[in-house]
């Protein structure tokens, strides 16, 4: 039988490994295992198996694994070895012959190396004392701060006893092999400057010098991009020996002569040095970026920085992190304190914090003022020559955190804060650093942290769809891989498919009373009412970004006050500016954001402002044109919407609203606001007609399903005949015909001649597309009638533009020119389309080509070209330089040309 704590936690037997059970109970196992034959109480195994307090039922809990153990250890008979799980009072104690414990092993063959006289014989024993590793230490066990503590230590006994045998094999001058074995741990653990000096000497005594100065230059500029700081003496000792070409192998490599196994961590403060910081972060990657821009920040007399994101993001973990790495820039101390401005327990008293503050700075008890502002006095005065790190942790806002200031103009401040904290940086100058979610390949590597290289690995894809669903968020993250860990028979690829619901994500990513959800409670709390009711509405609106307007009518309220609303939500983290009145949400804060209670009427009132604001869209792109359709009967009127100062505005709104639109319209078809739907497509005619070949089939499939769902043949009418002409347009007018031979007879039911004259014109591209030229002009010719009929000028000019191309394509360009100045001259009115003047200018052209009258049609060409240009109608662009090419091998119309057709299908 053997314990194996130096990789996975486990058992193993002669008849394979026992199946210990879930995470907590692997991490009860290794605390026993950590104090063989000593009695464990159950209060340390409460800190162990969870990371705060502890729940009610802990002690059953852990009578439960406990009981869940002895049953396994009986049915492996390891009483036969020596092996028991007993009862002392009220703890535990895993009684055994400690030499069945792999880290009791490793320690032994570790001391016994080291005192070996034959270099040979100590190499041998570092050898073995190193093969006992399977991997990261503790592996599979809860990872709460005791057990991350005591995984961290073991494994700096590992990296040490690799320093003992790399410094073994330089003793044999076995330099090259020294230098394998080192570098392997330099790659693994880049900020450890002893293992990167070694590995430098190793290099240089084994004849391999431009590889060591290398080394050094990289890892120079590691510490300096990650840390901001430069390398220390034991690193540029190592870089001047290399530069000096030194190799006397009678000399001890920096950092590999015959270093100790510590009793400390490395960088732990000198006995008296105040150091409150917590533990140092397992798991932390990346942040390269973030820690450069903390360490700027931190240069300078009296620095105050503010590290501000959304909640779980790694604030604390990014601070602390830098913390512990520079705690040797801070020779008097590091104090820290957790404001808990965003927790479920009280905030403490600013006394509190000072008390705590002025005690380690070795202040008697009975010399602490009773009254806060004689403490933050005397904090002031003992810190005004002192040199000094002070982390402000979860600060809710600049008062609570500015009476807790230091006075030196030597100490260095760090205030973290879900909150941008506008006031410290008015007040204080305080210095800011943002926190985003982490890339997608940090996010991956946090979860190899946890659940081991091989798993992720052995599943990339998987690993790469998980952080995306969580949506890069550090907290989510741990959750998921907290989880996957516990079932280590469970999959990525599992685990993902079940995050894709999103009506459990959130509840996944929930373990006990830690994850996404009760960080967002705690954060929306803090909220004012009014800003709290906003954000609880914008859970009810389907698209991925909103401005002023849409919020207004989503919560009901103005678009002042809506507003006001966002800036405070985005001064929280809850959400993301991305323009100048236009916000995003985070996809996991969207989540909770429907989970809140909200105004059942939410929906219809954004649905009916986004069809206002669209229609205002297309009469501001094409003005003078009718509207495309009747609001429904039951239109509730936003107080606002947004204007449009003319067509450009017009159409650059529909561009960057359009994946949004096409979302609100979806949402409206499936809630049974058909009429809503159906609308909100149709009205991104201007853009259609712009875009023609961007796949806008589908969406006005749905438009289609939604009119006829609300039985409107006229709004069915007007889908059908725009549908037939996308699906003319995408080269498919069999399937055009289908949809465009109905539409007519709709428009006519109801007396909408222009609805009919418009089917009419997009029927005859059919015909035409399919060999039928004389059923497509007649088709114009009627529909030309029917819009001079109701004054349409614009559809009467669209009818005579396709006639003139049918009798282009019938080759009768006199007639076909004819056609196009009649349209282009219509009344003489000033209202026409650029996108119409485009079309029949270039019709004039290609008739006049064909008449042989080459300068008037290529300077029509020209003309329909330029202004097509000059106001982004590409489509228009290609159709009159294409033409151009034909009777012009000028490169620069090539050009033009094929930009344009670039520019279609971008």
């Amino acid at each position: 039988m053997e314990f194996r704590l130096l990789g996975a936690v486990s058992v193993a037997t002669e008849a394979g490994e026992l199946s210990v059970g879930p995470a907590k109970r692997r991490s009860l196992l290794t605390a026993l295992l950590l104090r063989p034959n000593r009695p464990v109480p159950v209060e340390h195994l409460m800190v162990t198996l969870w990371d705060d307090e502890p729940p009610l039922r802990a002690r059953t809990v852990i009578q439960g694994h406990v009981s869940r153990l002895r049953a396994l250890l009986a049915e492996a008979d390891a009483k036969a070895f020596g092996v028991e799980l007993a009862t002392q009072g009220a703890a535990y104690v895993l009684r055994m012959p400690e030499s069945l414990l792999d880290a009791h092993r490793f320690e032994e063959l570790v001391t016994l190396a080291g005192s070996q006289r034959a270099g040979a014989d100590a190499v041998a024993l570092y050898e073995e004392a190193l093969s006992l590793w399977q991997g990261p230490a503790l592996t599979g066990a809860y990872p709460s701060p005791t057990v991350v503590a005591a995984a961290e230590a073991l494994e700096e006994r590992r990296l040490t006893s690799v320093e003992l045998l790399a410094a073994a094999y330089a003793r044999l001058g076995e330099h090259a092999r020294a230098a394998a074995v080192l570098r392997a741990e330099a790659a693994a653990h880049p900020l450890r400057e002893s293992l990167s000096a070694a590995l430098m000497t190793a290099l240089q005594r084994a004849g391999r010098r431009s590889e060591a100065l290398d080394w050094y230059h990289r890892t120079r500029r590691l510490l300096a991009d990650e840390l901001g700081v430069d390398p220390g003496p034991e690193l540029a000792d190592a870089y001047a020996m290399a530069l000096r070409g030194e190799g006397d192998e009678a000399q001890p490599a920096p950092g590999a002569g015959a270093p100790r196994l510590p009793s400390a961590p490395p960088g732990a403060p000198l006995p008296g040095t105040v150091d409150l910081l917590p533990r140092m972060p397992r798991g932390f990657h990346g942040r390269a970026a973030e820690l450069a821009a903390l360490s700027r920040a931190t240069v300078g007399t009296a620095p105050l920085c503010l590290v501000t994101g959304p909640a779980g993001v790694g604030k604390t973990a990014l601070v602390v992190r830098w913390a512990h790495r520079n705690r040797a820039g801070f020779p008097d101390g590091l104090l820290y304190a957790d404001l808990r401005g965003f927790s479920d327990t009280r905030e403490p008293a600013h006394l509190e914090v000072l008390r705590e503050f002025l005690l380690a700075l070795q202040v008697a008890p009975r010399q602490v003022p009773e009254s806060a502002q004689a403490a933050s006095a005397l904090f002031r005065c003992l810190t005004a020559d002192r040199q000094l790190l002070v982390v402000l942790d979860n600060a809710r806002d600049s008062a609570q955190a500015r009476e807790l200031l230091p006075g030196g103009t030597r100490c260095v401040t760090v205030v973290t804060s879900r909150n941008r904290l506008h006031g410290l940086i008015a007040s204080d100058a305080a210095r800011p650093v943002p926190v985003d979610v982490l890339e997608p390949a940090d996010s991956t590597a946090l979860l190899a942290a946890v659940l081991g290289p091989e798993r992720v690995a052995a599943e990339e894809a998987a690993a790469r769809r998980l952080a995306e669903l969580c949506g890069g968020l550090p907290l989510a993250l741990r959750v998921a891989a907290a989880r996957l860990a516990d079932q280590p028979g469970w999959s990525l690829e599992a685990m993902t498919a079940e995050l894709s619901d999103e009506s459990r994500r959130l509840h996944l990513l929930d373990v006990e009373d830690t994850g996404v959800r009760a960080a967002l409670r705690l954060t929306v709390r803090g909220l004012p009412d009014g800003v709290a009711h906003h954000f609880a509405h914008l859970g009810r609106y389907p698209g991925t970004h909103v401005d002023r307007y849409a919020v207004a009518a989503l919560a009901g309220t103005d678009p002042e006050t809506a507003e006001a609303a966002m800036d405070q939500l985005a001064a929280a983290h809850l959400v993301i500016r991305t323009a100048p009145n236009r916000w995003t949400l985070h996809d996991l804060v969207r989540l909770y954001a429907r989970g809140l209670d909200a105004d059942s009427e939410a929906l219809v009132r954004v649905l009916d402002q986004c069809v206002a604001t669209a229609l205002a869209a297309a009469g501001a792109a094409e003005p003078g044109e009718e509207e495309c359709f009747a609001l429904p009967a039951d239109f509730r009127q936003p107080p606002a919407i947004r204007a449009f100062a003319g067509r450009d505005q017009a159409m650059a709104w529909y561009a960057a609203e359009r994946e949004d639109l096409a979302l609100l319209a979806g949402a409206a078809h499936a809630a049974g606001w058909h009429g809503r739907a159906w609308r909100i497509v149709l009205s991104l005619w201007p853009l259609m007609v712009w875009r023609v070949r961007d796949s806008w089939a589908p969406l006005l499939g749905l438009a289609l399903a939604a009119a006829r769902a609300d039985a409107d043949p006229r709004g069915e009418s007007r889908v059908l005949a725009l549908l037939g002409w996308v699906l003319i347009e995408e080269g498919r007018p069999r399937e055009a015909v289908a949809h465009l031979e109905a539409a007519p007879d709709l428009a006519r039911r109801v007396g909408d001649r222009r609805a009919e004259a418009t089917a009419l014109v997009n029927l005859s591209l059919a015909q035409a597309a399919l060999g039928s030229l004389d059923e497509a002009e007649q088709g114009c010719v009627r529909a030309a009638e029917l819009a001079r009929a109701v004054g349409d000028r614009h559809t009467e000019r669209l009818a005579m533009y396709h006639l003139a191309r049918h009798q282009l394509d019938a080759h009768r360009p006199r007639e076909a020119l004819e056609t196009a100045l009649a349209a282009l001259d219509l009344a003489g009115q000033p209202d026409i389309s650029v996108a119409s003047r485009v079309l029949l200018l270039s019709a004039a052209g290609e008739a006049l080509l064909d008449l042989g009258e080459r300068d008037q049609g290529v300077r029509r060409l020209e003309d329909a070209a330029r202004e097509a240009e000059e106001c982004g109608y590409d489509d228009g662009a290609v159709r009159a330089l294409g033409v151009l090419l034909r009777v012009s091998a000028d490169a620069g119309l090539r050009a033009r040309y094929e930009a344009a057709r670039r520019r279609c299908r971008s």
